[in-house]
């Protein structure tokens, strides 16, 4: 990530800390919503109605947050609707990229722009905060709708239904609060927690947030031993919200963030559940390992300064889960 200061472009800290050295993840901030009709959503602006070909997503394919919205759309069967480019995976002192050097890097097609905080810059010559990806961007005002995953999901979920027929409903109203129940727990320990781990600057502060990670784990563990999804017989937001990590677990957080007690795979439930998740039809598409390894070990100077990316590790992920 890269922040914007008084409309102009500086070289932030990719890991915001606290003076004791804890990891701090910065908000986002613009949060509209595109609805079916166009009205306000629960946040933001109105104006935004869902149309097909209208809207256009940014994301990295490395990032779990942005990959989140790349499932949401192909199972939401929303590719047809709304567009996509990807940044080029390396951070570096200018932020996110288009450059095209990298397997899967885009460049973009939409406005043209090198680097993604011209983005945030053409939606508002006087933005100010973070630089972050997922990107929701809609071509016919030429403004960002959202930057925050967690609320672009929830548009792709039902907005268009009307135009794509697709009745699938991640956030039944059934089950919100216990979705989002789950969520919270997932984040803080698990989604956010990796990277408090990682990006630790202080022993207390690793050993806090390690130890948090593996309690989350434990507790996913336990409850997926008696029933197949995190809610019960059916897959939710929660689990989606929970795959991207588990997907990165063993390439980059296990060794690169020093999560390292135990691997993904030493897990009897997590790991068919995980196995099951990548082989829902769409879903592995969306999955681009050398991205994410070459985003992590390239980007994080202070933990990888020589940027190796490693060879392993050797993981099927196309491997029968026998869950059922």
């Amino acid at each position: 990530m890269g922040y914007l200061d008084d409309g102009l472009w500086r070289v932030g800290s990719v890991a915001p800390r606290t003076a004791d050295g804890r990891f701090v993840r910065q908000a986002s901030r613009i949060r509209n919503w595109i609805t079916r009709d166009g009205s306000p959503g629960p946040t933001g602006r109105g104006g935004f109605p869902a149309e097909s070909g209208r809207y256009h997503l940014y994301v990295s394919l490395a990032c779990p947050w942005a990959h989140r919205t790349l499932i949401f759309r192909e199972l939401k069967g929303l590719a047809p609707h709304v567009s996509v480019d990807v940044v080029h995976p390396w951070l570096g002192p200018d932020g996110w990229s288009f450059d095209t050097d990298a397997e899967g890097s885009t460049g973009d097609r939409v406005n043209g722009k090198r680097l993604l905080r011209e983005i945030y810059l053409a939606s508002d010559p006087q933005a100010t905060g973070k630089v972050s990806v997922p990107v929701l961007w809609d071509k016919a005002e030429g403004v960002i709708v959202s930057n925050e995953s967690a609320e672009i999901i929830r548009m792709f979920n039902s907005a268009f239904d009307g135009i794509t027929g697709n009745r699938l409903d991640f956030w039944p109203e059934a089950l919100r609060e216990e979705i989002d129940a789950v969520n919270d727990r997932v984040y803080r320990g698990l989604n956010n927690g990796v990277y408090r781990a990682g990006f630790a600057h202080s022993q207390e502060a690793y050993d806090e947030a390690a130890a948090e990670v593996f309690a989350t784990l434990d507790w996913l563990e336990a409850r997926l031993g008696r029933q197949r999804y995190l809610l019960g017989d059916r897959i939710t937001e929660a689990d989606w919200r929970l795959a991207t990590t588990l997907f990165r677990f063993d390439l980059v957080y296990h060794g690169h963030f020093k999560c390292n007690r135990r691997r993904l795979v030493d897990h009897a439930a997590l790991w068919p559940y995980a196995r099951e998740l990548y082989q829902v039809p769409g879903v592995a598409a969306t999955v681009n390992f050398g991205q994410i390894a070459r985003h992590y070990y390239t980007s994080h100077e202070g933990i990888n300064p020589s940027r190796i990316v490693p060879i392993g590790p050797d993981i099927d992920w196309s491997e029968p889960h026998r869950r059922g």
